[in-house]
Parts: structure tokens; sequence; C-alpha cells
């Protein structure tokens, strides 16, 4: 299976039991991440057991603000999102692998009471820090901040992803959106079905072209964003 190879290219993730990698919160998201994304049915026990244990991480130890984990391992050898993109800090990578959980947690509809429990808590303390204009902290966080929110579940979201949309547009410099990490960008809009993220979608249109067009893929990170390229295309 795809996840199958993604472990196999990076060892480093430790042992997989299902979609959950026991010594990895962003390995485990990145696995669920990528069968969302490639529409592979996930079993509902897979789900069950991911949700559960990505709940469990809330609140210990290298949580931000008491949200979800990452392990030793994450904070030792850093974390990509999705399209493989570096975290700078540990603190970004404690925001970013929570808004990430919210997402997956939102995305997998756990019955498990536990995991629901644990998304709205999360949930909770993104409505404390939000202060309208639909961003936080810097531009790859934000980013963090808008899947969540398009994951649906989250009250108030339609508002915010709109005025971080605007916010987005007025970061354009010619090639991307500085200081926005301009694949995981790509991503969010894509999964975002409004005309504001259809507009900067054209804006990004020429270089994501031309992109699909020269890419020759060297490992899965770029793999997907050539595959994020293409539905973009395809959209548009």
């Amino acid at each position: 299976s795809e996840v199958a190879q993604s472990a196999e290219s990076d060892p480093g993730r430790g042992r997989q039991v299902s979609l959950v990698y026991e010594n990895s919160l962003g390995a485990t998201l990145d696995a669920v991440n990528d069968a969302l994304f490639h529409k592979r049915t996930i079993k509902q026990a897979d789900a069950v057991e991911a949700a559960r244990w990505i709940a469990s991480r809330q609140g210990l130890p290298g949580s931000y603000r008491g949200m979800f984990a990452p392990t030793d391992s994450d904070f030792e050898k850093g974390v990509r999102v999705y399209t493989g993109e570096r975290t700078r800090s540990g603190a970004s990578t404690s925001h970013i692998l929570s808004e990430e959980a919210c997402r997956t947690l939102c995305l997998l509809k756990p019955r498990d009471v536990s995991a629901r429990t644990a998304l709205k808590r999360a949930q909770a303390v993104v409505a404390s820090f939000m202060d309208g204009t639909g961003t936080y902290c810097c531009g790859i966080c934000s980013t963090s901040l808008w899947r969540h929110l398009s994951a649906g579940g989250y009250e108030g979201a339609e508002c915010l992803l709109e005025s971080g949309l605007r916010a987005l547009k007025s970061h354009r410099d010619g090639e991307g959106w500085r200081p926005y990490p301009f694949w995981y960008t790509v991503l969010t809009l894509l999964e975002i079905d409004t005309d504001q993220a259809r507009e900067e979608l054209r804006y990004a249109e020429a270089f994501i072209r031309r992109y699909e067009r020269n890419a020759r893929p060297r490992d899965y990170y770029a793999e997907r964003r050539v595959e994020v390229a293409r539905r973009v295309i395809a959209r548009l």
C-alpha cells in the first residue's frame, strides 16, 4: 500500500499499527491524510483506533496550550506537513500538528466518546486564541488552521476562512504568498470550496501548471505536489 511505501521510505517513523505510528503523531496524521487524500477506504476499526490514539495525545507534555502533543521523536527529528514543508520550531510543530489532529478527527467522525470530547476541548482552545482575522502566528500556522476550519465542525469557520483568505491575498508576491508555504497553501485552497479559494488558485495557476509539466518527482512529497497540481488544473 502507499502508506506502507511511505513508512519504508522513512524508516524513522517506527513501527506501524494500522494507521498509527506509536512513536510519531506527525507520521500518524500523515498516514491518515494520505488515505483520505487518495480516497482509500479506512476500515471502521482502524478509524476508531487512530482517533483514540490521537485523542490520547491531548494535554501531554509538549502540547500546544493543552491540545495534542507531538512525540519526542517528532521534536527530535522534525516534522513535515503533507506537501513536504518543514515546521521551523518546537512551538510551530506543536501547533500545526494540533490543528492537523483536529482536522483528522473532524474527517474521521469518531464514534468514540473520548475522541469526540478531545476534539471539542481542542476546538475550544482554538476559539480562545482566534481574534477574528482568520490568521494565527505565521504563514504555515495559519495554513494549518485553515485546514482544520475547512474540515467542518467548527462554529464560525466560514467567516474565519473568508477573513483568512483575504489576508492571504494581501501577501501575493508574484510567485506565491510569502511567507505562506506554497504547496501546503495550494493544497489547503484546493480543499476550500469557495470563490475566494478558486481566485487564489487562479492567481497561482501558471506556476502550478509549469511545475506539473516539468516535475520529475524523486520522493513521495514531490509526488504529492504533482498530484495536487493535477487536481488544481482539473478544477480550474
